[in-house]
């Protein structure tokens, strides 16, 4: 493990080695944060943590086997193989094989992908008589999807009325009632859409606090990619299976945010603070990708979000070319 530590910078080294506690890195574009995440879970395992009280959360499975694999090829494949690692979608997925009868729903639920709550959507809109061409299925589907990331349920819409005023307003007074049908229909088929994938296990762990203590034992130290693009649902997760132990590692980026219009809330950063106040924060600044002069631009843009942390990215690359501002006549000479 040592020549492996070796590689690191001083920035990135301290949160690989920093076994106990909850911690936030603040990893700017290029600096390192897949080998950070690879090495801290390496090391975990190196110190006699078992990879099965590992869990680390992903955005994309391409993410995660290319993690996996960086990480069997330091302690081996057969320790690897053990760790729950996976999306967020995924990993929730298999809990809810084991857990699933407890709210309701078959071990062996079906799960709906994007075509298959079309249909049901176009469905429900089709046998409540609506106009099609104000209720589409798509911006509906995208609109219960919103609510589900976001926690608000049928109820708990129904007891909104700034939501109801807003949907009025936008010629679909009646998208309550399809939200209702839907989330019933689901149920009633066994079924659940890959928001529910989120939703149902908030609702597990809020109505069983039994299980929600059981997978706080499991999961031992908890690891969290782009916590930027998190939505409502998944922090929530995040910080149930945290109470206890309070070991959970997040790595994000306020500034590589893309994700809000599928309800990714940059707010979970400052939550996270909130419930783990003891949180270590740590910010990777020195960048491997770019010169100098690409990222004194990147600065200067990047500096007026709103609502961001202080961070200047640097390279010991050196200056690198100067930027050339090119305007293309149409879209073709720009393609070109």
């Amino acid at each position: 493990m040592e020549k492996y530590l070796s590689q690191l910078n001083e920035a990135q080294l301290a949160p690989t080695i920093q076994k106990e506690g909850p911690m936030i890195v603040i990893a700017g574009a290029g600096s390192g944060k897949t080998r950070v995440l690879t090495f801290r879970i390496a090391y975990l395992m190196s110190q006699n943590i078992d990879p099965f009280n590992i869990l680390a959360l992903t955005f994309t499975n391409k993410a995660a086997r290319e993690m996996k694999s960086r990480i069997a090829h330091i302690v081996g494949d057969s320790e690897a193989k053990n760790l729950w690692m996976g999306t967020f979608h995924s990993v929730f997925a298999k809990i809810l094989r084991f857990e699933a009868d407890r709210i309701g729903y078959p071990s062996n639920f079906t799960i709906y992908d994007t075509q298959d709550s079309d249909r049901l959507i176009s469905a429900i809109i089709k046998e409540l008589r609506l106009d099609k061409d104000l209720y589409k299925f798509k911006q509906i589907r995208s609109r219960i999807s919103s609510y589900k990331n976001s926690l608000i349920t049928v109820k708990a819409y129904f007891q909104n009325p700034e939501l109801m005023e807003a949907d009025a307003a936008a010629r679909r007074p009646q998208l309550g009632e399809i939200y209702k049908h839907y989330v019933d229909r689901c149920f009633k088929a066994g079924a659940m859409d890959f928001d529910d994938l989120l939703v149902n296990v908030v609702r597990l762990f809020e109505a069983h606090p039994e299980v929600l203590r059981q997978y706080q034992e499991r999961f031992q130290h908890i690891l969290i990619d782009e916590y930027q693009d998190t939505n409502q649902a998944q922090n929530r997760i995040v910080l149930m299976l945290g109470a206890l132990h309070h070991n959970v590692c997040v790595v994000g980026d306020s500034d590589q945010s893309i994700y809000k219009f599928r309800g990714a809330d940059l707010r979970n950063i400052d939550q996270f603070e909130s419930a783990f106040g003891e949180a270590t924060v740590v910010v990777l600044a020195q960048n491997y990708r770019s010169t100098q002069t690409i990222l004194t631009a990147a600065n200067a843009v990047i500096s007026q979000n709103v609502g961001r942390r202080p961070k200047d990215l640097w390279t010991s690359a050196g200056d690198g070319e100067r930027i050339v501002r090119y305007f293309a006549e149409n879209e073709y000479d720009e393609a070109a």
